[in-house]
């Protein structure tokens, strides 16, 4: 018998069978349910995750085979957005990325993790950290984990008309 394994109705169910049948427990959701030991319905899923996460192709690369510096720092301009996006359903507009140092190559096939982090909400304005990680499966690997970079981004909200604008309602009588 084969095993299928979807939500129903917003319930995961493995053969039509619920959770609490299957022996899982944890908060319910497919990328948080925690599977019991020797489970072959679920995969367990690490603490962190990505923001985003990016297999690079050929089109990303440089003359040296590498990935283009470019390509990485687009990416983390959008994995900040997506982390700024978490504080108000605003319009963000990027304003600064502070320093970025490249500590490793990224190579034609890894698969690159952005993880972020909201490190300051201030009036019209959201900073982030974005840690950039690779997992090399090339040439044999076992997805090897290593540190690309980080940078802390500054996002602003925007209104209509491009103007900042406070990121939580503004109470009329507080300043």
């Amino acid at each position: 018998m084969t095993e299928d394994c979807s939500r129903n109705n917003g319930a995961f169910q493995c053969n039509g069978k619920g959770r609490a049948a299957l022996g899982l427990r944890g908060p319910v959701g497919p990328a948080l349910v925690v599977p019991p030991e020797g489970s072959r319905y679920a995969v367990a899923m690490s603490e962190r995750v990505p923001a985003i996460k990016v297999l690079l192709l050929p089109k990303d690369t440089n003359a040296l085979g590498t990935i283009f510096g470019g390509v990485i720092l687009s990416h983390i301009d959008l994995a900040s957005a997506v982390e700024a996006r978490k504080q108000a359903g605003r319009r963000f507009v990027t304003k600064a990325m502070r320093e970025v140092e490249f500590h490793q190559p990224v190579f034609l096939g890894d698969v690159v993790n952005f993880f972020t982090e909201t490190v300051r909400v201030g009036r019209t304005s959201v900073t982030v950290r974005v840690s950039v990680e690779c997992e090399r499966w090339g040439s044999g690997g076992q997805g090897e984990r290593v540190k690309v970079t980080e940078a802390e981004v500054v996002l602003v909200a925007v209104d209509e008309k491009g103007r900042p604008t406070p990121i939580r309602e503004e109470s009329g009588g507080e300043r």
